[in-house]
């Protein structure tokens, strides 16, 4: 995912049938995502986060939501692809890459390690071999009702899913989503929080139309949500979610995209092509020493000696990468990690 993560990493967004009406000069105002979620969310039982899975960027908001939902009194927190077999996960405190398919991944990994560390349960809900379509939206959708507002009536909920998963209407997968199947099994209404389209892509003219026309038009830093005078959020596809963030565009430096500060509650430090002590590619990892030698690494970076004058391409498609990176990291204390392009250790460090 380092290649994702810095260069867009996401889908290509066209314009599309069902999307609608641009809100640029609608009447909308610009606000704070955070801000709107949480005014939002003061009334549901379930708030749903959708993601891309190859685009990390779109856990960051979710990470940071995190603390003020459980602030507000929300006490679970679903997330696709966990599985049921990491038996100990709650206890143990942090995720491993047993904990699910898409755990490994170091910002997955913190949303997982800060849902437990903010005292939420965190429950897997996926089926496996469930199927496709229809089986495996409902199966996802009665798992949740079943460990969560079964047991608990008065439980508050947080879901992250992939992509159209978390949608309340309209056609998915030939059948119906999870979202849907939701609502209709629980009689609770979720806010949906759509995530994976207006964005910066790896190129622009991957990015949807009203996005580029609204980070040519706006200034913003922070994700952000159109409001209306009425209070309701603006969303790309009506009906389907209840708002559409729009992140910001940011800057690579050193390979690593600078959104990985997580709205301030990580800071970048340097690490250059010394650690590798003469092996490339080398991959340099930080783990809290806090946790044990199986946990998923707080953050990584991926060094590499490279031909300057190559084209960008040509250095991107053979996995190249500048002999210099950065490592984002939360305040604590920290081992280092440096294997080789084979799995091999060459040093550890603390930090």
């Amino acid at each position: 995912l380092r290649d994702g993560e810095a260069r867009g990493g996401a889908i290509a967004q066209p314009k599309q049938d069902d999307d609608g009406k641009s809100p640029l000069g609608g009447g909308y105002t610009l606000k704070p995502a955070d801000e709107v979620i949480l005014e939002m969310a003061k009334t549901r039982k379930a708030v749903f986060f959708n993601e891309a899975h190859s685009a990390p960027i779109t856990r960051t908001l979710t990470i940071q939501m995190l603390p003020k939902l459980r602030e507000l009194g929300f006490d679970y927190f679903a997330a696709e692809t966990l599985y049921d077999t990491d038996h100990d996960l709650q206890k143990r405190g942090y995720p491993t890459p047993k904990s699910g398919f898409y755990v490994n991944e170091p910002l997955y990994g913190d949303m997982v390690r800060t849902a437990l560390k903010l005292g939420f349960k965190v429950i897997a809900y996926d089926v496996e071999n469930a199927g496709a379509g229809d089986e495996r939206e409902r199966a996802g959708a009665e798992k949740l009702y079943k460990e969560v507002f079964r047991k608990d009536p008065n439980a508050r909920l947080v879901v992250n899913a992939g992509f159209a998963h978390v949608q309340k209407t309209g056609k998915y997968l030939r059948g119906s989503s999870m979202g849907e199947f939701f609502k209709q099994i629980s009689g609770i209404d979720p806010l949906t929080i759509e995530q994976t389209m207006m964005m910066q892509h790896g190129r622009s003219n991957q990015d949807h139309p009203y996005y580029a026309a609204i980070v040519q038009q706006m200034k913003f830093t922070k994700p952000s949500v159109f409001v209306a005078a009425d209070g309701k959020a603006w969303t790309l596809k009506p009906d389907k979610y209840d708002m559409s963030v729009i992140f910001p565009t940011y800057a690579v430096i050193k390979t690593r995209p600078n959104w990985l500060v997580l709205g301030g509650e990580r800071t970048a430090y340097p690490v250059t092509s010394d650690m590798c002590r003469g092996q490339y590619p080398c991959m340099v990892e930080a783990f809290y020493t806090n946790e044990g030698e199986d946990a998923v690494a707080a953050d990584r970076a991926l060094l590499n000696m490279i031909d300057t004058q190559a084209p960008e391409d040509t250095r991107v498609q053979n996995g190249m990468v500048q002999s210099q990176s950065r490592l984002f990291l939360r305040p604590g204390t920290y081992h280092l990690k440096v294997t080789d392009k084979i799995g091999r250790a060459s040093c550890r460090e603390r930090v």
